[in-house]
């Protein structure tokens, strides 16, 4: 039977490394969400050897979940698996650093691949009346390329790269087609930028087999109020009801780097951890 993720994720971890985390112990630990994002396999989430997440679906995200800073060996079978002695990914180590926020997807390389990677969230303050945008191609698909009025403006965000940066809290109205073309592929959509949070978008899927999908995860709290708690939601797009399109939409990567022109766009590589 299929736990529910995020408590099947938290239980299950604690339980498998044989962790108490009292209240102390925050400025020791890590924050870690797992984005299952390969299409059509679900799976089991093995920890240190042991089963975490059982009949973990696409889309699905889990966490976050507070965890003792550490290394931890992750691997990812196929569903009911009797062990991790077969993984579809992995075994790759992952090792958290205390008081960074995390999360580990499990995607498509651009060759179709499956792949691991672990991203690091950026949880810095935003300034009074901004939000962040943070884009992330997991996808099996070439560069993606944002069009503003039908053209061009950002070309070559490719897999596994990020793109992110602070906006003013607003709408704005984008799209996305695949690199050297101008037929979107997704949009155009009114994307919202709420202030104070990181809103983390993930294209993935398969561009050739025609299941290219969006999944939205939203960290708040990045505003001068401390007591902001990071949360996160993900999905096939055609799953979301209208009142969270505007987070998984998929104009939301063009919004990302369309709106950066002027923003001062910045794009960072994340090594895959395989």
């Amino acid at each position: 039977m299929r736990k529910t993720v995020a408590a099947g994720l938290a239980v299950g971890m604690i339980t498998a490394l044989g962790l108490a985390l009292p209240a102390a112990a925050a400025t020791s630990v890590a924050q870690l969400s797992v984005l299952h994002a390969i299409p059509d396999t679900p799976v089991d989430v093995y920890v240190n050897g042991e089963l975490t997440l059982d009949d973990f679906a696409p889309g699905d995200l889990a966490g976050p979940l507070e965890l003792p800073a550490g290394a931890y060996e992750v691997a990812v079978t196929a569903p009911d698996a009797a062990d991790a002695s077969a993984p579809i990914l992995g075994p790759a180590t992952l090792t958290l650093a205390a008081g960074a926020n995390y999360t580990a997807v499990a995607h498509l390389t651009e060759a179709g691949e499956p792949g691991l990677n672990l991203f690091t969230n950026d949880t810095a303050q935003t300034a009074p009346g901004q939000g962040r945008l943070t884009v992330r191609h997991t996808a099996a698909a070439p560069a993606v390329d944002v069009l503003a009025g039908g053209s061009p403006v950002i070309t070559g965000l490719t897999n596994p790269n990020e793109a992110k940066l602070d906006l003013p809290a607003g709408t704005v109205s984008a799209s996305v087609a695949l690199a050297g073309t101008t037929d979107p592929v997704i949009g155009p959509a009114d994307v919202a930028i709420q202030e104070g949070v990181n809103t983390i978008v993930y294209a993935w899927g398969s561009a050739e087999d025609g299941n290219l999908a969006i999944a939205a995860q939203t960290i708040g709290g990045l505003h001068s109020n401390p007591d902001g708690v990071p949360s996160g939601t993900a999905g096939y797009l055609a799953q979301q009801d209208a009142s969270t399109t505007v987070l998984v939409s998929a104009g939301v990567v063009a919004l990302a780097i369309a709106a950066a022109i002027g923003a001062g766009l910045v794009i960072r590589r994340r090594a895959t951890v395989r």
